[in-house]
């Protein structure tokens, strides 16, 4: 198993970023920038949103699944993108808007979920 997701801290405005079970909602593995952020109540807050999308997928008769998420605060941007090789295990990432480039966060996001095995 390799849960290694330091490269995230690589992304510009880089303030949290975790790896999350969603079956069981805990973090299996946690980066943090000197930023105060509570990571453990975002991966749990987060996984909630990742079941509601994954329910309305279902409720629309959608054959299709979540590639990423962005949620867009005032100050955030959020990332969640679900493992390909393994949906129930997200990659959860908070940058700051002023300072983050989101296209440039979004292909690390896929980069580092390459190098996951889980």
């Amino acid at each position: 198993m390799s849960t290694d997701i330091s490269d995230l801290t690589e992304v510009a405005g880089f303030i949290g970023a975790c790896l999350v079970d969603s079956e069981s909602g805990l973090m299996l593995a946690s980066e943090q920038s000197a930023v105060k952020f509570d990571l453990e109540a975002a991966g749990a807050a987060n996984n909630e949103v990742v079941r509601a999308k994954n329910e309305a997928i279902k409720a629309l008769g959608l054959k299709d699944k979540i590639e990423d998420i962005l949620i867009t605060l005032g100050g955030h941007y959020h990332l969640i993108r679900p493992l390909e090789s393994n949906p129930s295990v997200f990659i959860y990432l908070a940058v700051d808007k002023k300072q983050a480039n989101l296209g440039m966060a979004r292909l690390k996001v896929k980069a580092v979920e390459g190098t996951l095995k889980i």
